[in-house]
């Protein structure tokens, strides 16, 4: 069962951080539930959303599923995130979910409905309700 309590966030805290501050991003870590490890990205110096709506629109898988550009906000998924986002976005992502996810481990089989993870792991850019800030 997944689980990850405020000891364990406080360690990938330490490795998280320098992270954001070599990137110029803000942001936050959170534990949601006691099953989510949650980094939530309030504004920086990369435009993540205009990379993955760039991005994104160059791949005709998402073309094809009539996927919507993002405009204030994005969810980021972590299994596919390599996929819409590039250059420097991208290589931030690559760093942060490393961090994020060491120590976890995923013996997961959905072909027998069964999950075993660590813990979850959330990227969230902006808010629904305050939109990622990209600082000049």
């Amino acid at each position: 069962m997944a689980y990850v309590n405020q000891e364990r966030k406080a360690q990938i805290a330490a490795q998280v951080k320098p992270i954001l501050k070599r990137y110029g991003v803000k942001g936050t870590l959170a534990v949601n539930h006691h099953m989510t490890l949650v980094l939530n990205i309030s504004e920086g110096a990369i435009d993540f959303i205009g990379n993955s709506n760039e991005t994104c629109a160059k791949d005709p898988y998402q073309v094809a599923r009539g996927l919507q550009p993002s405009r204030d906000h994005i969810d980021v998924n972590p299994y596919h995130y390599d996929k819409h986002f590039s250059g420097t976005a991208k290589q931030f992502l690559d760093e942060v979910m490393a961090a994020m996810n060491q120590g976890n481990h995923d013996r997961s089989d959905p072909q027998s409905d069964y999950f075993d993870v660590g813990w979850y792991v959330d990227v969230n850019i902006g808010r629904w309700n305050k939109p990622y800030r990209l600082a000049a």
